[in-house]
């Protein structure tokens, strides 16, 4: 961070300049932000994908993209009367009922085309049948592949606003809490708020680019990140800018140094996060392609905010901003808890080594209980209609019957094929042959035994697939399903290793080191199948959760590796710092632990608080990623971090830094460790 650059948006005019400059962009990109239409049903799959390639071929039918409601009447206690049977008849004049084979419920069949009016469609029809005038007794949902879409949207209904709302509760009080101060929150808070909405009128220009359309889980994941990360640039920041104010009378060159002392560790950091994001274009889904580029958005939006926009507004206040705890120049901060638990890990290293790896090792036993796939009706942490539905067409109808897969032939070839896939296993029965306009091409529609989603089906579609071979297409809700599955496992063994590589090359470009990186990613990995362990046994023992989503891992992993290298870098930039100075590793080490512990707990215990806000949204793969990440940060941040990295330190001394040497350090000498316990560069 060059002095100039730092003094002139620091300067008066500088600071008016940055903060009206913000609040114009910030305007701007609210005021031309467009709308985006709902996604669709294979959005996010590659174009390969023999789903996608049948959704494709459907406009070449006169059906088009209609897609199966289903209106399920059920009598719990007998079978349906005369009278049930004629008031379900009045439901619908355009379809004939379905009878159960056990008499007990009717099933009708409504084709909804689809488009952006389809979650609509779905409304009017639920209306009508909530308002239509049944038998006493009976029991009526609306399921189907478009209600199942409804319901997802309607679970993200105001999302944006409760996430939000809840988020800002959160860091406002964590912020107060951490600063001890009424007044200096708001400052922080209003600046990583006007960045969040800038971001958030971005991300539908982002995907009108990519072609790629995004959900609120998305706008919500972005939402948090920009959150968090802010957040933590800005407590990082201040945490300098108070400690340069007890050194300088004057609060604009007190600024000055705290970029100077604080923006390469944090600029370091954010590119870290930048790069582990954009790994996500190497993606098969466009969905995480997506993603990846909208949350790396998001990032570089809270670091501009955070090292531009929060400096330019600070230096505005006066020193009585941190009130009751005014800094004074002259006055030297006290090295508090941290620097006691620095001596504490010198003592000792290799014991509190030795003990936090059984305690990483204990709590990774947990992923011995971890399942992956989540069915269609466990999407949802809350009740919903469709779900509903699908369970009472289970329990009379064959399950998968609510949303069939699609086969696609020759014309010629549809008795054959059609014939074919009657003798497949878990297909309950193939319907009426449906040609094409040009008569090339015929559709067939084929009802599974079990729902979509569950490993039943996904097996039925691989042996439809396996049976019908090259001369047909095999898609439809329940293939797509599975495409979305195996694309996911494609990507997550694909960037996973790119999200290690691209981590570990910056942090030797950082350290110019290649132990200290190695044992770093080492640790941040260690963290993860900690996190995931533990959080399994947390979501499937108190949640109730069946198994992780299948997008969770991958993620939970990104997150994890990109925002817990942060912690890190920001811990091992202060102790090289410090190392400079005495020459000495261990002593730099547990001054640079005593000089940004509190600050960096304070950031992880509002990251993982900020990532347990995704709860407050229905749809439980957002709660996952929530929780793992949550438990993962506060791993990070108050064991790894604190004792596993410091430990690793002191063990190892000046040949942590290989090939690189300390400035000033002699070769590390023979015998106990001698640690400097002196904090004069000031405590978080």
């Amino acid at each position: 961070m060059r002095h100039g650059w730092a003094a002139r948006i620091t300067s008066r005019a500088g600071a008016i300049a940055v903060l009206v400059a913000a609040l114009a962009l910030t305007v701007l990109t609210i005021v031309t932000s467009p709308e985006q239409p709902d996604a669709e049903p294979t959005d996010g799959l590659p174009a390969d994908a023999q789903s996608t390639r049948v959704t494709d071929l459907l406009d070449r039918f006169p059906s088009g993209r209609a897609a199966p409601v289903l209106i399920v009447v059920e009598r719990a206690d007998g079978p349906l009367t005369d009278a049930d049977k004629a008031a379900v008849e009045k439901l619908s004049t355009a379809t004939k009922p379905i009878p159960a084979p056990d008499g007990r419920a009717v099933l009708l069949i409504i084709e909804i085309e689809a488009g952006d009016e389809q979650n609509a469609r779905v409304d009017a029809l639920r209306a009508t049948v909530r308002d239509a005038d049944l038998p006493d007794g009976l029991s009526t949902w609306v399921t189907g592949g478009p209600a199942f879409g409804r319901d997802i949207a309607a679970a993200f209904d105001g999302a944006d606003l409760n996430l939000l709302l809840a988020t800002v509760i959160v860091v406002a009080l964590l912020l107060i809490v951490t600063y001890r101060s009424p007044l200096l929150w708001i400052v922080p808070l209003l600046v990583i708020g006007a960045g969040d909405q800038a971001v958030a009128r971005l991300l539908p220009w982002v995907a009108r680019l990519l072609g790629e359309r995004t959900d609120a889980s998305v706008s919500g994941i972005v939402s948090v990140l920009v959150f968090g990360a802010g957040t933590d640039y800005a407590l990082l920041l201040i945490s300098r800018y108070r400690e340069e104010l007890h050194r300088t009378p004057d609060r604009r060159k007190a600024m000055v140094d705290a970029l100077r002392g604080i923006g390469p560790a944090v600029v370091a950091s954010a590119g870290t996060v930048i790069l582990a994001l954009l790994t996500l274009l190497f993606a098969v889904l466009t969905s995480n392609r997506t993603l990846g580029i909208s949350a790396a958005i998001g990032v570089a939006v809270a670091l501009l905010f955070g090292l531009v926009v929060l400096p330019a507004a600070l230096v505005c206040m006066p020193r009585g901003i941190f009130w009751p705890l005014v800094p004074k120049a002259g006055d030297g901060e006290r090295a508090g808890l941290w620097a006691a638990v620095g001596r504490g890990v010198a003592r000792r290293p290799v014991a509190v080594l030795a003990l936090a790896i059984v305690a990483l090792g204990a709590l990774s036993a947990g992923l011995v209980r971890t399942d992956i796939g989540l069915a269609q009706t466990e999407q949802f942490r809350t009740e919903v209609e469709s779900v509903d539905g699908q369970e009472a067409l289970g329990r009379h109808f064959p399950a998968g019957a609510s949303q069939p897969v699609t086969v696609i032939a020759d014309a010629a070839a549809a008795d054959s094929v059609a014939a074919a896939a009657k003798r497949v296993d878990g297909v309950a029965a193939a319907g009426r042959v449906e040609r094409s306009t040009d008569g090339r091409l015929a559709k067939i529609p084929v009802e599974l035994s079990a729902a979509t989603g569950t490993p039943a089906a996904d097996r039925a579609v691989r042996d439809l697939r396996a049976a019908l071979g090259d001369g047909a297409l095999v898609g439809g809700a329940p293939a797509a399903d599975l495409d979305k599955r195996e694309a996911t496992l494609r990507d997550t063994r694909l960037i996973a290793p790119l999200i290690l590589a691209v981590v570990l090359m910056v942090l030797i470009a950082l350290l110019r080191s290649v132990v200290a990186p190695v044992l770093i990613l080492l640790t941040v990995v260690a963290t993860y199948a900690a996190s995931l362990g533990a959080a399994t046994l947390l979501l499937t023992t108190v949640f109730d959760f069946p198994a992780l989503d299948a997008t969770a891992p991958l993620l939970s992993f990104l997150f994890l590796v990109a925002l817990g290298v942060d912690y890190n870098i920001f811990l091992v930039t202060r102790a090289r710092e410090e190392t400079r100075d005495t020459g000495d590793t261990r002593a730099g080490m547990v001054r640079g632990l005593a000089a940004t512990g509190a600050v960096i707990t304070s950031a992880g215990v509002l990251l993982a608080a900020v990532f347990a806000v995704l709860g407050v949204l229905p749809v439980i793969v957002l709660t996952q990623i929530g929780v793992i990440v949550g438990i993962g940060v506060l791993l990070d941040t108050l064991l790894v971090r604190t004792v596993v990295v410091p430990a690793i330190a002191l063990v190892l001394g000046d040949r942590f830094w290989w090939p690189a040497r300390p400035a000033g350090g002699d070769p590390e000498p023979a015998g106990p460790p001698h640690v400097a316990m002196s904090t004069a560069r000031g405590g978080a």
